[in-house]
């Protein structure tokens, strides 16, 4: 089948996921187009140079601002609105090529625009395969939504906005709320083969991963007033300061480090979040400051138990996760580690509806999903609402698809 992959390029963690399905569909015969932006781009070019089979495309794609460790919402704006014309003129560019010579019959998106608004164009099915989407079409407790329901509902409606009416979403997550929409299915983390390979050996040292330079600094000035050695990543340094050693990327490194360390303090991305709970290694979490997606999942780690939310970078507050990631290891020990087998055998049986020119199912049944019932501990479903969503079924995307030639 030929397939059209977008990938949105703010943050990796998005590419990093996509390169594990790419290669898996690759594997599974088909011919792919990825369209791309950012540093994913130069990422996936570098990645898939040279096979067969598959081509990237980058394209042009929106990005954030931030002042230290806060998301700055008017710079963000005034940055994308300067480069707009640009973009806009490279992406009709992109768009015109990839019509031209590339006949796709299937759009999957992570996340991803240019590919969602090419599948509409084109009357084609549009997978979603991300781990935004679980905003919105999941119902969430009082403790994620309470004191900030407001930024709840506005990250809600972004997220709503970006991909409505596809005809699937595969939902990767480590937090399993009950779902409140039909087409969404719930998978674990996805994993790049060299996590799946690791294996968990605790050490004393603590893996430190944090890429906003502000914030890096107020971390290593606390970092500097603790015992526990340190080994920090992303901070564009290299060498040893007291208890701290900067270490230059290294993705074998980074991996060894991780599956050895006593714990992980880093930021809200999720993508090290499911790796660290898949490990079983206990982690502080300090989300950006208006990310929402990134402080929802720091209260998801917090609230099952593996690691901590902070909001601030503090001392004591490191300190306090140190002390206690005891406790934080035996609720791990709880959770049950998976590959990827059962988001292939998802999507596997997706392409397979595609292929016959099927309507989408509103549930599927993968054999991949075997007995597995996400867990959900007492404590959050004591604490889940009846509220009902506003939008149960989308229309447009229980359409079938159009007959193609």
């Amino acid at each position: 089948m030929r397939v059209l992959y977008g990938v949105v390029g703010e943050g990796m963690g998005h590419a990093t996921r996509s390169r594990v399905i790419l290669e898996h569909l690759l594997r599974s015969g088909h011919e792919l187009r990825v369209v791309v932006s950012g540093r994913a781009a130069r990422f996936l070019t570098e990645k898939f140079a040279g096979r067969p089979r598959i081509r990237v495309e980058e394209i042009h794609g929106l990005h954030l601002k931030f002042e230290g460790n806060d998301l700055d919402v008017s710079e963000s704006v005034l940055s994308n609105l300067a480069a707009a014309p640009e973009g806009v003129k490279k992406n009709l560019e992109v768009y015109a090529r990839v019509t031209a010579d590339f006949d796709a019959e299937v759009v999957i998106s992570d996340f991803e625009s240019f590919a969602y608004f090419f599948g509409r164009a084109k009357q084609l099915p549009v997978i979603s395969i991300d781990n935004m989407q679980v905003i919105n079409r999941c119902r969430h407790n009082a403790f994620v939504t309470d004191d900030a329901s407001f930024a709840f509902q506005l990250a809600r409606l972004a997220v709503k906005a970006k991909l409505p009416g596809a005809y699937h979403y595969l939902v990767s997550s480590f937090f399993f709320p009950p779902v409140k929409k039909p087409r969404t299915t719930l998978v674990p983390p996805i994993l790049r083969p060299e996590i799946l390979a690791a294996k968990r050996e605790r050490g004393e040292h603590v893996l430190v991963y944090q890429t906003a330079a502000a914030n890096a600094d107020a971390l290593v000035a606390a970092l500097k007033r603790l015992p526990q050695a340190f080994r920090a990543y992303g901070t564009g340094k290299s060498g040893t300061d007291g208890n701290i050693t900067f270490c230059p990327f290294s993705e074998t490194g980074f991996v060894d480090d991780l599956r050895t360390a006593r714990a992980v303090v880093a930021g809200g991305g999720y993508s090290l979040m499911g790796e660290a709970v898949h490990l079983h290694v206990p982690m502080l979490s300090i989300p950006i400051q208006g990310q929402y997606e990134q402080e929802l999942n720091a209260r998801y780690l917090q609230q099952l138990g593996y690691g901590r939310h902070a909001t601030v970078v503090d001392v004591d507050v490191i300190d306090a996760f140190l002390r206690d990631t005891d406790t934080m290891q035996h609720a791990l020990s709880t959770y049950v580690p998976r590959d990827n087998g059962m988001l292939f055998g998802c999507l596997g049986e997706l392409l397979r509806h595609v292929g016959l020119d099927e309507p989408p199912p509103p549930a599927l049944s993968s054999p991949s999903l075997g007995s597995f019932t996400p867990p959900l501990p007492s404590n959050l479903a004591d604490a889940l609402g009846d509220d009902e969503d506003d939008d149960l079924t989308d229309p447009s995307g229980l359409r079938p698809p159009r007959s193609r030639p």
